[in-house]
């Protein structure tokens, strides 16, 4: 056999094997279909009845609107202060010095409460403070002095008028925890409870700039009763109070003004200021017409105002580390003919209070 026939043999043998394989792939690959047999599946949702008590729920919803009220009307500030120092020398010191303790307490409450017109400010302040050193140098330990001592309360209810007025009272009290001394050591006596004591109260107008870079409050009012207390005889000065009598009253006008503003993202700068000032012109022209000359007293002399103006700027170093300086300017001649003038710079720990 020649060439040709051998390769035409030869592709129809390879033709033959290559059929027979692709029938039996296409055997191996063939799916058989089987019967699945299928349930309808039933879900049964079964909800039980319960009873709700719908009064449970109404007293939480009142509980829940008073107190976003309360919160609402209600604006409380109060801040603490304990500050001091102290100073120690061994006993080998040659220079001049003396061992010395101080210790100041300030607390200053802010309430106010405010619904449509009517407006309640109160504010409570005390001061205490107490410093110990020798008498003399041969003295083996120091005599405590109080130093600073006051308390103050105040309210105001108010009533809104127009824009950026109001009227209403202002009712103010002062006073002091304890008594006090002429100077360390000393049994003289000048002050104690009650006191002196001093009762402002007062009818009028308020004004309060539409500013909140300068926020003054300017009081002013046309009829004001002011009264000093003296319960305690036995001191040794009088407070412009007759002999053999416990209290003194004077009417007039008064006029008030107030600055609080803090600077800072944190209130890091506070200043607050009061300036308060009382003109018994009632009790003036009272006196004026039951004035009768004397040898000693030949000519009336008029009632003159009091001036008490207080200054006080709060430094936060940190949250709880502040530095105070407190400047009070006090001008009553009845009491004396001298302007008095109460400062005092201090340094430690305090704490702050705000509901908003």
């Amino acid at each position: 056999m020649n060439q040709t026939t051998i390769m035409k043999r030869f592709c129809t043998i390879l033709t033959i094997l290559l059929m027979a394989s692709a029938l039996e792939l296409s055997a191996q690959v063939t799916v058989v279909e089987s019967s699945i047999q299928t349930e309808k599946i039933k879900f049964e949702t079964q909800v039980k009845d319960s009873e709700v008590n719908t009064n449970v729920l109404a007293d939480a919803q009142r509980r829940a609107e008073r107190l976003t009220l309360r919160k609402e009307r209600n604006s409380v500030d109060f801040t603490a202060n304990l500050h001091g120092s102290l100073t120690a020398y061994s006993p080998s010191w040659q220079a001049a010095g003396d061992n010395t303790i101080t210790i100041l307490a300030n607390l200053n409450f802010l309430h106010t409460y405010k619904q449509g017109r009517f407006t309640l400010t109160n504010t409570a302040s005390a001061k205490l403070g107490y410093n110990s050193m020798k008498i003399s140098s041969d003295a083996k330990r120091g005599t405590w002095f109080k130093n600073v001592d006051e308390i103050a309360l105040a309210s105001s209810p108010q009533w809104a008028m127009v824009k950026n007025w109001t009227y209403g009272a202002n009712v103010k009290f002062r006073t002091q925890f304890a008594a006090g001394y002429e100077s360390r050591g000393s049994k003289d006596r000048v002050s104690s409870f009650l006191t002196p004591g001093y009762f402002d109260a007062s009818v009028g107008f308020t004004y309060v700039l539409p500013s909140t870079r300068f926020p003054l409050k300017i009081n002013m009012a046309p009829f004001a009763m002011s009264a000093t207390y003296r319960i305690d005889q036995g001191t040794s000065k009088d407070y412009s109070v007759p002999a053999g009598h416990k209290s003194k009253y004077e009417g007039g006008f008064s006029i008030q003004l107030d600055f609080d503003r803090s600077w800072g993202e944190n209130g890091w700068l506070r200043y607050r200021t009061t300036a308060y000032s009382f003109y018994g012109w009632i009790t003036d022209l009272s006196a004026q017409k039951k004035f009768k000359p004397t040898e000693d007293k030949p000519l009336y002399e008029h009632v003159v105002p009091t001036l008490r103006w207080e200054n006080t700027i709060d430094i936060k170093a940190t949250k709880h580390i502040s530095t105070q300086l407190y400047v009070q300017f006090y001008y009553n001649k009845a009491e004396y003919h001298k302007l008095q003038v109460q400062s005092m710079l201090s340094v430690g720990l305090t704490y702050t209070f705000k509901n908003k």
